[in-house]
């Protein structure tokens, strides 16, 4: 097969399942973890590599929540969020919907007013510096339970920042059941947020049914389990659910054995609408321009078919239509141009 890792790095992009802290750099959580010096977490970025090293789901989220516990001060978010969007307009993403957890940050005494005031600030700069657009989910973290879902939607309805697009639920799903936060949604959808949370990473396809029974979710984080239901499969299909596929993460959380058994090949062939996202890229080793290059290379696409995943991100996200046109004239002259070379 043709080398398309040049197509991908110069190809106009959207990124739809990208953590907020998950997306800090080595070089970030080296300076973050300098300045907190109780924390365990390392101060030499070439020593992260083997600190984000998971040996399962369980490990990856205590690895993640030290991380979490880095971000300490509104500077400190304002940073990371400035710091992971550079590291966007290096791949050429020009729109992404942050999955941001705010209860986290604001359980450990960040004043909710000013955590919003952060986030927004380094928005606007990224727009403005960087060309990058950046929109949030709020999300629950699953493991905290039923207090960090009252109020991650009390902080989602009564302070929504105006980058705010969606509503998600992250964390372990084994032991967290999906039905229970139906309230949160509800109050979420109702103030005009979309419904995406996390399902069927871990666990089998009755999650992505609770999903988008319950939660009612428009867009379906990872879904990798939905390759058990033929039904399922056949239900998104139809009704044009995309799942937000995170190859390499779901092999270095082991929900997945290896990239040659990643199930995305069967989700497209069943006509599953298919973005493909970094989720926590520096944890997992990654950025989306490689895992671009592995759908490629498991999908065995050329640069058309890579410039149509590109497309189906920007068709699943939550940009108006003027958004969508842009990006997706973008994608289009950008593939011209190179087969006219």
């Amino acid at each position: 097969m043709t080398d398309l890792h040049p197509f991908i790095a110069g190809l106009p992009k959207a990124e739809l399942h990208v953590h907020h802290v998950g997306s800090a750099s080595p070089r970030i959580v080296a300076e973050l973890a300098a300045h907190h010096p109780d924390s365990k977490v390392p101060t030499d970025p070439e020593a992260l590599a083997d600190y984000f090293t998971f040996t399962d789901f369980a490990h990856f989220v205590e690895v993640y929540l030290s991380v979490v516990d880095l971000i300490r001060t509104p500077e400190d978010v304002r940073l990371l969020t400035f710091e992971v969007a550079r590291d966007m307009a290096r791949q050429n993403i020009r729109y992404a919907e942050l999955t941001v957890t705010p209860f986290s940050s604001t359980r450990r005494g960040i004043e909710e007013k000013a955590f919003m005031a952060a986030i927004e600030d380094a928005r606007l700069a990224a727009e403005r510096e960087l060309g990058v657009v950046l929109r949030w989910c709020f999300d629950i973290p699953g493991e905290a339970g039923l207090e960090a879902a009252a109020e991650t939607a009390r902080l989602a309805v009564d302070l929504r920042p105006e980058g705010l697009v969606s509503f998600g639920l992250g964390g372990p799903e084994i032991g967290v059941a999906r039905p229970q936060f139906k309230p949160y949604f509800d109050r979420a959808i109702a103030a005009g947020l979309h419904s995406v949370p996390h399902a069927g990473e871990t666990t089998g396809p009755q999650t992505v049914w609770d999903a988008l029974r319950e939660l009612r979710a428009e867009r379906i984080g990872h879904g990798t389990s939905s390759v058990q239901d033929p039904a399922l499969l056949a239900h998104l299909a139809e009704h044009r659910i995309p799942l937000e596929v995170c190859p390499t993460s779901n092999i270095a959380t082991r929900a997945v054995a290896d990239l040659d058994a990643h199930p995305i090949r069967e989700m497209v062939a069943a006509g599953v609408l298919v973005t493909v996202n970094s989720d926590d890229p520096p944890m997992f080793g990654t950025d989306l321009n490689s895992e671009y290059a592995v759908a490629a290379r498991l999908l065995e696409l050329d640069e058309r078919g890579v410039a149509g995943l590109a497309k189906n991100a920007v068709e699943a996200s939550f940009l108006d239509p003027a958004g969508k046109a842009r990006i997706s004239g973008e994608i289009d002259a950008y593939t011209d141009a190179w087969f006219a070379r």
